[in-house]
C-alpha cells in the first residue's frame, strides 16, 4: 500500500508544473554553497489590488538571514583569490549589521578571525548576534564618510595594523556587486523565465542594486527598468533625479544599512543605466511593514518594507499584469523590539500611520 502511494506521488509531481520546477539543493562544501538560491515570492493580496504583479526575492532565507550573505561570501572569496588572505588570518570590516553576520558565518567556517566596527545606532541584537558568532565588535559614533573617524576608515586603519588582515571594503570593492552579477541576478530572470518588466530595491553599498541592475539590462538588451528606491536621509533620490549634479539629503530614516551620504564605488559602476529613483518616506514604510504581516504573513526588517512600497509605486506605471521584482533584504527578527514596541514607535512618530486593526502587531510596550 505504501509503495503505491509513494509512486502515485512521485508521478503527481513528475506532472505538476510547479512542483517539477525545484531543484534540491545540496551543500556538499559546507555554509558557502548554501548562499543564494532563496524563492521569488509573490506578494498576492497586494499583486490583486495593483493589477501588477510584485515579487520579492526572499534573501532572509540565506544562512546568514539576509542579502548581504551573498556579498560576505564574494568579499572573503575574493580576497582569497587575490592571494591577500591567507590560513588564520582576519577579516575587518566596516557594517551596519548584516554583511557583519554575513562574514562571521563565512568566517567561522574557513577559519579566520573577524573584527567589525558598526554605528552604535544600530539594533543591539545585530551587536549581540555579531558577538555570538565570535566576532570582535566595535561600536562607534556615526559619522560622514570624510570624517577620518567615520567607520570604515577606522576598519581600514584596523586591517592596515594586522598581519595577515584584509579589510572586506564593502562599499567601495566590486566583488560585491559581482555576487549580485554571478548570482542574484540570473536567478531572478530564470524564476520568471526572462519576463522581468522592472527591478527596484534601495540601496546600501549598491552592490545588490547596481549587480542586478547590470545583469538583467544586459540580459533583456536594456529592456527591464531599473529605479532605486531611497530613504530619508540618503542622497541618491537627488543623485539620480538631478542627473548627477546633487547629493543633497535631509532628514533621517529608521531603515537600518541603507541610504547613503555619497555615491559608493559599486553604484557608480551602473548608475547612469538607471532608468529613475523614488524617495520613500517612512510612514509608507512602516505602514507597509504591518500590512505584509498581516496580509502576506512576511515578518520583515524595515529595509524589505521600503522596497515593496518602492516596486508597488513602480508598478502603477505599467501596464496591467506587468512583473516587478525587489529584494526582502531580511527579516523583523533583528528589529523586534523596535518596530514593534509601541513606545518606540510614538517616539520616532510612526505609530500614527500603522492602522488600527493592526495595532494588533505591537507586542512590546
Amino acid at each position: 500500500m505504501l509503495r503505491t502511494q509513494v509512486k502515485s506521488f512521485i508521478r503527481c509531481v513528475s506532472t505538476n508544473s510547479t512542483s517539477s520546477t525545484f531543484t534540491p539543493i545540496v551543500s556538499h562544501n559546507g555554509i558557502a554553497d548554501a548562499v543564494g538560491n532563496t524563492p521569488l515570492i509573490k506578494l498576492v493580496k497586494l499583486s490583486e489590488r495593483l493589477g501588477r504583479n510584485i515579487y520579492g526575492k526572499a534573501e532572509f532565507q540565506n544562512p546568514g538571514g539576509s542579502i548581504k550573505d551573498r556579498a560576505a561570501l564574494y568579499l572573503i572569496k575574493d580576497a582569497e583569490d587575490r592571494g591577500l588572505l591567507k590560513a588564520g588570518g582576519t577579516v575587518v570590516e566596516s557594517t551596519a549589521g548584516n554583511t557583519g553576520i554575513g562574514l562571521a558565518h563565512i568566517c567561522r567556517s574557513r577559519g579566520y578571525d573577524l573584527v567589525i566596527y558598526i554605528p552604535n545606532t544600530q539594533a543591539q541584537s545585530k551587536i549581540d548576534t555579531l558577538r555570538l558568532l565570535g566576532a570582535e565588535v566595535f561600536p562607534v559614533p556615526p559619522k560622514p564618510f570624510e570624517d577620518p573617524e567615520n567607520f570604515n576608515h577606522k576598519a581600514k586603519r584596523h586591517a592596515e595594523s594586522l598581519e595577515n588582515a584584509v579589510w572586506a571594503n564593502q562599499f567601495d570593492n566590486l566583488a560585491n556587486r559581482q555576487a549580485h552579477i554571478e548570482t542574484t541576478g540570473p536567478e531572478i530572470w530564470r524564476q520568471l523565465e526572462g519576463k522581468v518588466d522592472a527591478f527596484t530595491c534601495s540601496t546600501g553599498t549598491g552592490g545588490t542594486f547596481a549587480g542586478i541592475t547590470r545583469y538583467l539590462k544586459e540580459v533583456s538588451n536594456g529592456k527591464v527598468k531599473s529605479i532605486v528606491a531611497d530613504p530619508p536621509g540618503s542622497c541618491v533620490y537627488s543623485y539620480v533625479t538631478s542627473g548627477g549634479k546633487s547629493l543633497e539629503r535631509s532628514g533621517g530614516s529608521f531603515t537600518e544599512g541603507i541610504g547613503q551620504g555619497r555615491i559608493t564605488g559599486n553604484l557608480q559602476q551602473d548608475i547612469d543605466t538607471v532608468d529613475g529613483a523614488v524617495s520613500i518616506p517612512d510612514g509608507e514604510t512602516i505602514n507597509m511593514l504591518y500590512t505584509l504581516l498581516d496580509e502576506e504573513g512576511l515578518y520583515l526588517g524595515g529595509t524589505g518594507a521600503l522596497n515593496v512600497v518602492a516596486a508597488a509605486k513602480i508598478a502603477k506605471d505599467l501596464p496591467e499584469n506587468s512583473n516587478v521584482v525587489t529584494i526582502l533584504a531580511d527579516s523583523g527578527h533583528k528589529y523586534s523590539d523596535r518596530i514593534f514596541s509601541k513606545k518606540w514607535l510614538e517616539s520616532k512618530d510612526l505609530l500614527k500611520f500603522i492602522p488600527e486593526h493592526l495595532h494588533k502587531h505591537i507586542v512590546y510596550p
